[in-house]
Formats: structure tokens, C-alpha cells, sequence
């Protein structure tokens, strides 16, 4: 049986992965439900998939330290310990990242051979352009988003489905954090 692949991404209410304002790391909202909520998820062995982009951005947050920001926390660091897969054309090892591994090549066939021999599921957390190809391609079986109470129609960066195809979702889990955070799981597919 494949293994399943979980794309898991931030969002504020508009559709936007991160901001370049002063709201600070989970736009200043986080509270300890969601904090060990987030540990939890990572508890089980995964295995992470990243881009080379959403890579770089990572080993540039946890190298800076930058206060007020998700890099700290435990949840982060224990899916820097995972073994992880990044993407890329471009990055040679050895990475920055214990347990990593360049694979470059076409993402969807990638991941496609990745689901097949893995024995333990796959999650990533970020890699928008990735995970928009892979959800064109069927490759993604949860989409979970956790939107941020927030609308960042001025400071909002990366929105997450820019230039996306159309998806049917439905909805497998849903739970409030913090009492204002939303954490919806939906299974995505192909509008037709």
C-alpha cells in the first residue's frame, strides 16, 4: 500500500503563507494547545519533503534564531530531526539538515516512486509550487491547513494556491486551538 502524503501549510484568512509585517512567527497567535498539538503531529515517523526554496528559508530561520518565531519550538525541532527529502535542481549535499537528501528530477515521479517504497508516511510543511504540482498530479491524499485568525491583505507573502488548477475538498478532521485557530484536513481532488 502507498504511502500517504500530507501537505501541511500555514495560512492567514486571505490565503497567504507568511507576511513581511510585524505580526511575528504563527502572525503572533500561537498559544500551548497549538504549540503541542503540533508536537503531537510530529511525533509519529515521518518522513519530510521539502523544495529547495522552502529548504533555504528554513536553515536561513533556525541558523538566525529570530525571535518571536515558530523556530524554537519543539515541534520544529523534531521535524528537523525526520528524515527529509528536498527537490531541488540546484542543491548539492552535503545540507545543512540532518538526515537530508537531494533528489532532483520531476516532483511528481518523484514522489510518485517515494510513495511506493516508503514505509512510513510522507508530510511537507511549506514547498507551495511543489505541493500545487503534486495535488495536480493526485499525489497528495491530505491537505491540512491551520489558518491564523488574521487578514494580511498588505503585509500577506506567498499565497499558497496562486495559479493553482481546481480542487474539490472534503473535509476528513477539523479542531479549534488556542479557541481561535482552525485546523482543517481535507482530501483534495481534481475538479472535473
Amino acid at each position: 500500500m502507498p504511502a500517504t502524503y500530507t501537505f501541511d501549510v500555514f495560512s492567514s484568512l486571505d490565503g497567504y503563507s507568511s507576511h513581511n509585517g510585524n505580526w511575528g512567527g504563527y502572525w503572533g497567535k500561537q498559544g500551548p494547545e497549538l504549540l503541542n498539538h503540533r508536537l503531537a503531529l510530529y511525533a509519529a515517523e515521518q518522513r519530510m519533503v521539502f523544495g529547495a526554496n522552502t529548504y533555504r528559508q528554513f536553515v536561513r530561520q533556525l541558523a538566525s534564531g529570530t525571535e518571536g518565531s515558530d523556530e524554537g519550538d519543539a515541534w520544529v525541532t523534531r521535524m528537523r530531526s525526520m528524515p527529509a527529502i528536498v527537490l531541488s535542481s540546484t542543491l548539492q549535499e552535503p545540507l545543512n539538515w540532518p538526515n537530508a537528501t537531494v533528489v532532483s528530477g520531476d516532483a511528481a515521479r518523484v514522489v510518485a516512486r517515494l510513495k511506493e517504497e516508503s514505509e512510513v508516511p510522507l508530510r511537507s510543511h511549506g514547498s507551495l509550487s511543489i505541493n500545487r504540482a503534486l495535488m495536480a498530479a493526485g499525489l497528495v491524499d491530505r491537505f491540512q491547513v491551520t489558518l491564523f485568525p488574521v487578514i494580511t491583505g498588505k503585509t500577506g507573502l506567498d499565497p499558497i494556491f496562486h495559479d493553482a488548477v481546481d480542487f474539490d475538498l472534503e473535509l476528513l478532521e477539523s479542531r479549534t486551538l488556542d479557541g481561535n485557530i482552525q485546523e482543517l484536513t481535507y482530501r483534495p481532488t481534481l475538479h472535473v
